[in-house]
């Protein structure tokens, strides 16, 4: 039987494990990203495995989500990651240089290589045929020591695409549609691969959109094939050297067929609060718009930006709206500036933002109150632009330029007959040479020089909060019951306000679940010891294992849901907090906040896979699945990832075997 592109990679790298699905495996990752939201704790974690270098084949870390230098927080962290990458061996992209994604794509990316970054948008880079994902920091921090990145084999889904877009129908409306196809929980435990004739006609920045949502779909990862327009878009970054061609077998198996007709495909927008809330643009022509962002590592590449200025060429933003605009990196920046192309988005009216993360995760430019606002960004969850009651529709980059021209939600299609802007939108060409300009990103010391290096430490930095072993009986009170699609920006929201303190994990605990229920954090604190509900889907969203780490120094044990988003999951293992799923769903409607509840057998229930819950307000008993591999049960025995390194030196005794080999 042949293979996916995903299983050839996943086979080149696998260190532990079977190649069935369901089962844990460990691959070998040759490439980690962290960006500066989660990259503090990341380096952090990594301190405490007293690894001297990182062993991957490349690590960069990123400054791209906490800019704004508002107080000393910011610039105390980014000092940080500064200073430890420089001593730990990693490349430093610094503040302005870019999105962590865009540059990824651009700078360092390479076909059938394996990718983790401690950001959940990391599947970007499988727009180039990489096995890219995001996970936890923790897991990051330990594939940068030489360690694994344990995953359970996922199921394969493909995409074939035929047909050819329409003008003014992007591949963000290719993302759309997959997600109203799948729903935000329709690609947990799959890889979704893209193929068929169609993806000839789509760019490899077009790609990088289409697996960049994927994301949203709770996917492990998407991918496409490597091929003449990889090594076409490889060629104008100047490193055709690493091309490799990459596809799958003719008679390679899938789980789940998806056809998708492109030439059918229509404009698409998702409205408020979820991505996979999808309706026609056509359906809500009309609604007046306050602001647009054009953006994010999602629609910030070049071939987006010029497709943005040959809209607003000549045009003015409708006095209504307020529009900004922010491309991915430096290098796109530059060429829209010697192009021409950034006068025109300028001389609109737009706003041009630094080249950051910024609005995408409410580190400025929020909209008014109960504003509309329209994004080429990834989530719009309930909170995440940074104004509470803000209602936000995630459109494609034509879609954003046309409705801020006209104040108006409008179907880019209908524009077709505006026979100027047609001409200057199809004539939109990508350089076949980009302008490589690296000189923002830092190379790590010299060896010799690294071990006396001083790590820079500012007072925000504070030390990881230390995780309880496990015991075989929890009793603590159930602090907090909540619904379905519980997302970690519910969990740890992000924000101007409390990102600065990503590294202060007691004040950023005064945020937990803010959105939901402000009293939370004083409850769980008065508590002690305490346990979370959810519905379906608990953690779906970002990678950061702020998410875990709060809820751990809150006191929580254990979180019982009825479903659980991968990488949260795996989050909670990491640190030592017990997730668990309810047997029977029913039971999430008696249970209440309040409760006094007593998890009993709990070692019992590590080998079973079955845990008791008791409820002393009503007295009944209910039963609990946790399946966990041989390595998470040890993790959770220990009392979380670094504690079960901790136990088992083999990394640190690695360094010993080198010297002895030299």
């Amino acid at each position: 039987m042949g293979l996916t592109i995903a299983e050839k990679i996943i086979k080149e790298h696998l260190v532990s494990g079977e190649m069935k699905c369901g089962e844990e495996i460990g691959l070998r990752i040759d490439q980690t990203l962290t960006q500066d939201a989660t990259g503090t704790m990341a380096y952090l974690e990594f301190e405490t495995m007293e690894i001297p270098s990182v062993r991957t084949d490349l690590s960069i870390a990123y400054i791209d989500h906490n800019t704004l230098q508002s107080g000393f927080e910011n610039a105390d962290d980014h000092r940080f990651i500064q200073s430890a990458a420089a001593k730990y061996g990693l490349y430093f992209s610094r503040p302005g240089n870019g999105i962590c994604h865009q540059v990824h794509l651009e700078r360092f990316a390479v076909p059938g290589r394996t990718l983790i970054g401690s950001d959940s948008h990391t599947p970007t880079c499988g727009g180039m045929g990489m096995l890219a994902m995001g996970a936890g920091g923790m897991d990051v921090a330990v594939a940068m020591g030489g360690g694994a990145y344990h995953i359970t084999m996922p199921k394969m889904y493909k995409v074939n695409l035929t047909g050819k877009l329409r003008p003014f129908v992007s591949a963000k409306d290719i993302s759309l549609e997959i997600l109203r196809i799948l729903t935000v929980k329709g690609g947990v435990g799959a890889i979704i691969e893209w193929g068929g004739e169609g993806i000839k006609t789509l760019s490899v920045p077009e790609r990088a959109t289409i697996t960049n949502m994927g994301a949203e779909l709770g996917a492990t990862t998407s991918i496409f094939p490597s091929d003449e327009v990889t090594r076409e878009f490889l060629k104008a970054q100047g490193r055709e050297d690493v091309y490799r061609p990459l596809k799958s077998d003719e008679d390679a198996r899938y789980d789940k067929l998806i056809d998708i007709d492109l030439s059918k495909l229509e404009p698409l927008i998702a409205c408020p609060h979820s991505p996979d809330n999808i309706k026609k643009v056509s359906e809500l022509a009309g609604t007046e718009v306050n602001q647009v962002c054009v953006g994010s590592c999602t629609n910030s590449s070049l071939f987006d930006m010029l497709k943005i200025a040959s809209i607003l060429s000549g045009k003015t933003v409708d006095s209504r709206v307020s529009m900004s605009v922010s491309p991915g990196s430096k290098q796109v920046l530059m060429q829209l500036s010697e192009s021409g192309a950034l006068t025109d988005i300028l001389a609109s009216g737009a706003r041009l933002l630094e080249c950051a993360c910024g609005p995408c995760i409410g580190m400025g430019f929020s909209p008014n109150s109960s504003g509309i606002s329209l994004r080429t960004f990834n989530r719009n969850f309930e909170g995440r632009s940074g104004t509470a009651d803000a209602k936000v529709f995630l459109v494609s980059p034509e879609t954003a330029a046309i409705s801020a021209i006209k104040g108006v939600i409008t179907n880019p299609m209908d524009m077709a007959d505006d026979t100027n802007l047609y001409k200057t939108y199809m004539n939109v060409v990508v350089p076949d040479e980009f302008k490589v300009d690296d000189s923002s990103i830092i190379a790590p010391l010299e060896e010799e020089k690294r071990l006396d290096f001083e790590i820079l430490r500012g007072p925000n930095i504070k030390p990881l909060p230390v995780s309880k072993s496990l015991s075989d009986e929890i009793e603590a009170e159930l602090v907090i019951k909540l619904g379905n699609n519980i997302t970690t920006d519910h969990i740890m929201p992000a924000g101007s306000k409390i990102l600065p303190y990503r590294s202060n994990i007691p004040y950023l605990s005064k945020f937990c679940f803010e959105t939901c229920d402000k009293q939370f954090p004083e409850r769980a604190i008065k508590a002690g010891e305490g346990i979370i509900l959810g519905g379906e889907n608990y953690g779906q969203g970002s990678s950061r294992e702020h998410a875990a780490l709060v809820p751990l120094y809150l006191g929580i044990r254990a979180v019982i849901a009825k479903s659980f988003a991968r990488i949260h999951m795996a989050n909670l293992i990491n640190v030592g907090i017990l997730p668990l799923t309810l047997e029977n769903r029913e039971d999430y409607k008696e249970i209440e906040q309040g409760d006094k509840l007593v998890l009993k057998g709990v070692m019992n229930g590590l080998k079973s896979g079955c845990f008791s819950l008791i409820d002393e307000r009503t007295g009944k008993e209910y039963t609990l699945s946790g399946d966990f591999t041989e390595r998470q049960k040890d993790i959770l025995l220990a009392g979380g990832l670094l504690k079960y390194i901790a136990r088992r030196p083999t990394m640190k005794s690695q360094d010993k075997f080198q010297k002895k080999i030299e």
